[in-house]
């Protein structure tokens, strides 16, 4: 390990499922003939509908009967399917390892192992922006690997040819760097683009941060030697080596938007178009904009998500709850992404029977992959999995994409806004 922590997520939880895998979903065996379980007392957060939210299981359950006859026996949880098509790839899970950024957490070593473990998963991944911009995108030795060029090789050597992808995310720095046409161009992509399995992302915003750009510390000699592509604010003091990077959130309206994106598809017309989108009270209206100008796959970041540096006044009080935001875009038939303190099943179930095509695994990536370098993604996706097995044969479906809002029962005050 290397000292990561998370303050405020449930990262022991999360380390356990790392070591243990499926196991860690079931109470310790300790206990197994002797404890008694019930239900958990603690109280939700208040304004998390996702946690406010439970999963409702009907009596009658005529797609359990339609499973039946088709395999001449009652079926079971492992019967569940949760192969699906993510942002036009197809993912062995209804999962997605979320962009980490340029920031220290996202090591050589934490940022490649993450990327060959969700290749090994066939789960798509995503590398955050400014990662070029402030490390380069070729290193300064021949035989160094920048973070970016490394995590696409590892994550290329454990996958297939048929499942998962990479998706390269852009932000204002990252497109004066061209780092898209660098990757398009670049040889160590063309087994992704031969496949279909290379995508770039369109960052709008981010759930930590929203209506802001990204922010990192950086050292005042790294400060210095990106001068030109970011602007830097003293906010540590002059005395202090630190200096606070600041990115630009770029602009959008409608037109914006949709002309990024017909330039996206004119431009890199091999690779798919992904757009995220920070929580905003306008998100429904963003996410049609993009499906309408031809995006692949819209993601919405939750105001609980991130795994950056953002200032404490913007944590818990900016931007919408992911399940607010989910709800407010509803049930589309396109490919909606969602992402925001998902490490565990009943939550990303609640996410996926709102509308959302898979979850994004962020700071629960990192802390699994912290723990266990070579298999802790892996044993936590496994633990994942086995929850969404469980709680979607529960509900009577045997596919993740048959997930409904009809398998919730939302908080009262949020049933009356979506029948308002």
């Amino acid at each position: 390990m290397s000292g990561l922590s998370a303050a405020g997520f449930p990262e022991e939880r999360v380390r356990e499922r790392a070591r243990h895998g499926a196991a860690a979903v079931f109470p310790s065996l300790d206990g197994y003939g002797s404890g008694l379980l019930g239900a958990d007392p603690v109280a939700p957060h208040a304004d998390d509908l996702l946690e406010r939210t439970r999963i409702v299981p009907p009596v009658f359950m005529p797609e359990r009967l339609k499973k039946l006859i088709e395999l001449a026996r009652e079926p079971l949880y492992t019967d569940v399917e949760l192969a699906t098509s993510v942002g036009g790839f197809n993912s062995r899970l209804p999962l997605y390892v979320s962009a980490f950024g340029s920031t220290r957490v996202a090591s050589h070593d934490l940022g490649e192992a993450a990327g060959r473990q969700a290749g090994g998963l066939g789960v798509p991944l995503v590398i955050g922006e400014n990662v070029v911009p402030v490390n380069g995108y070729r290193a300064a030795a021949d035989t160094d690997v920048s973070p970016l060029l490394g995590r696409i090789a590892a994550y290329t050597a454990a996958a297939d040819d048929e499942h998962g992808g990479v998706v390269v995310q852009q932000s204002t720095e990252d497109a004066d760097a061209e780092v898209w046409n660098l990757v398009y161009s670049d040889p160590v992509s063309e087994p992704l683009l031969a496949t279909g399995r290379l995508a770039f992302e369109l960052k709008v915003g981010q759930g930590a941060k929203p209506g802001l750009g990204g922010l990192t510390v950086l050292s005042r000699e790294t400060a210095a030697r990106v001068v030109e592509q970011y602007a830097a604010d003293d906010v540590f003091g002059a005395d202090s080596d630190a200096v606070l990077r600041i990115s630009s959130p770029g602009t959008f309206t409608q037109e914006i938007l949709r002309q990024q994106i017909r330039l996206m598809r004119n431009n890199f017309p091999r690779a798919r178009v992904w757009v995220k989108l920070h929580p905003g009270r306008d998100v429904a209206e963003a996410a049609a904009t993009a499906w309408a100008a031809g995006a692949d796959s819209v993601t919405v970041d939750g105001a609980e998500g991130g795994t950056a540096w953002a200032p404490s006044c913007f944590l818990g009080q900016v931007g919408l709850p992911l399940g607010e935001a989910l709800r407010r875009i509803g049930p589309s038939g396109h490919c909606l992404l969602a992402s925001g303190r998902i490490w565990e099943g009943t939550r990303a179930v609640k996410a996926l029977a709102l509308g959302a095509r898979a979850v994004g695994l962020g700071r629960a990536a990192l802390i699994a992959v912290d723990e266990d370098r070579e298999h802790g993604l892996r044993r936590t996706a496994e633990a994942l999995a086995l929850e969404l097995r469980l709680l979607i044969s529960a509900v009577g479906k045997y596919h993740v994409g048959a997930l409904a809002p009809e398998d919730l029962l939302l908080p009262a005050e949020a049933a009356r806004a979506g029948t308002a």
